[in-house]
């Protein structure tokens, strides 16, 4: 435990460079904020790690594996699992870390992609908005289950910061070139058809976004995750055994399968396989909710899920179909890339368990929406004062009387 207590001052050193270099361009960036969210990330690290020796983890079964690895390291270069253990190999082989070390290690990948997705947020969202007084960005921030599954030595944490970074690449593509192909890259690697959501909602997006985007940069993208996909195709479909000349049926083929293996892993009493879509779909976002909580850790989510009930249901409003079809290339991303991979997710969750920890990968790209839909209102609200004064103020001036005061 002293190398990680070392290794996390090491990680904060470095944490400043990088927040120090952000906050130079970003006006709205706060380096205290996200030094307070390194320190709150890095307890979900201890709390994972407590939870891995009394419970059956995976992280310990990754670091055995590679650290007892005796080939070479680059015949673990594949997608998959295995392009974690080749992530994890020069941490637990190479340089010897112990597991907390390399839970350390990883759980700041997951840091990493909070921060990204904290820009994201306040590159693209101009107003402060707040719910029960506080700023609702910062309490999207510091979700406890969403620090849960990214802090420990997993796909999640991994593919958390290569989504963090491919959403922080997309607002200026051409300028933020490495930072995109790198997460873009590591999603790939990972979930190969999360990355075709990815390009998917990214061509999508900008092309019937109504935002002022060069016509350079939508050909730029188009291009970039077009050909991706279409080179890529083949290697997603076998990551998935999908026959291409009958992909629902060998998706649902193979949704059977990873549904049925991932039950035999976990913990969840609630099967949702035999659901139909939309309980899938509320599940997978939702659940559990207070009565189905598989165990104390479902309880504790519990209260996380009905916030997202809350939040999601802002978007039950006349306005928000008006706003989706002004709405800029990122929303429209966001949301194609949410609600893609939710269906296909939701097709392979065998349980709750399974929906806790998976849904952490696409959350974020609702409260984008949500976020942005919530400042659409508000400017509209400010638009039809400003309407209502300004024709108050013409009548007044017409009439020499004063008029009531606006409410």
């Amino acid at each position: 435990m002293i190398g990680a207590l070392v290794l996390i001052f090491i990680l904060l050193i470095i944490n400043q460079a990088i927040l120090k270099n952000y906050q130079r361009k970003f006006s709205f960036f706060s380096v205290p904020l996200m030094n307070k969210l390194f320190f709150y990330h890095t307890f979900f690290w201890l709390i994972y790690y407590v939870y891995s020796l009394d419970n059956r983890s995976d992280s310990a079964l990754y670091y055995r594996k590679t650290s007892l690895y005796a080939e070479d390291w680059v015949t673990l270069f594949q997608s998959g699992t295995k392009f974690l253990e080749f992530s994890a190999y020069p941490f637990t082989n190479t340089l010897g870390f112990s597991y907390e070390m390399t839970m350390l290690a990883f759980a700041w990948f997951g840091y990493i992609g909070f921060v990204h997705f904290y820009i994201f947020f306040g590159e693209n969202i101009k107003s402060k908005l707040q719910i029960w007084g506080y700023d609702v960005l910062v309490i999207l921030l510091f979700l406890p289950n969403m620090h849960f599954w990214t802090s420990s030595l997993g796909k999640g944490s991994l593919i958390f910061m290569g989504l963090g970074l491919f959403a922080y690449g997309m607002r200026f593509p051409q300028k933020r070139m490495f930072g995109l192909v790198l997460g873009s890259f590591i999603v790939y690697m990972i979930r190969p058809h999360m990355f075709m959501f990815l390009g998917v909602g990214a061509v999508i997006g900008y092309f019937t976004g109504r935002d002022k985007v060069p016509v350079y940069q939508k050909i730029l993208v188009y291009i970039a995750f077009v050909g991706a996909i279409i080179l890529m195709y083949d290697k997603i479909l076998a990551m998935a055994n999908i026959n291409e000349e009958d992909v629902l049926g060998s998706f649902q083929d193979f949704s059977q399968v990873q549904a049925g293996r991932l039950s035999s892993s976990a913990g969840s009493a609630v099967n949702i396989t035999s659901y139909p879509l939309p309980l899938k779909l509320f599940t997978f976002w939702f659940r559990p909710l207070f009565v189905d909580a598989p165990g104390a850790l479902g309880l504790f989510v519990s209260f996380e899920n009905l916030l997202y009930v809350i939040l999601a249901w802002k978007l039950v409003d006349k306005d928000f179909i008006p706003f989706l079809k002004k709405s800029t290339s990122l929303v429209k991303m966001s949301l194609v890339i949410f609600v893609s991979s939710s269906i296909a997710l939701s097709f392979v969750m065998s349980n709750l368990g399974i929906a806790m920890r998976q849904k952490s990968m696409v959350m974020y790209f609702l409260f984008f929406v949500i976020i942005s839909f919530l400042e659409y209102k508000k400017q509209k609200k400010i638009t039809l004062f400003q309407l209502k004064k300004k024709k108050m103020e013409e009548q007044e001036r017409l009439s020499g009387y004063p008029t009531p005061a606006i409410s």
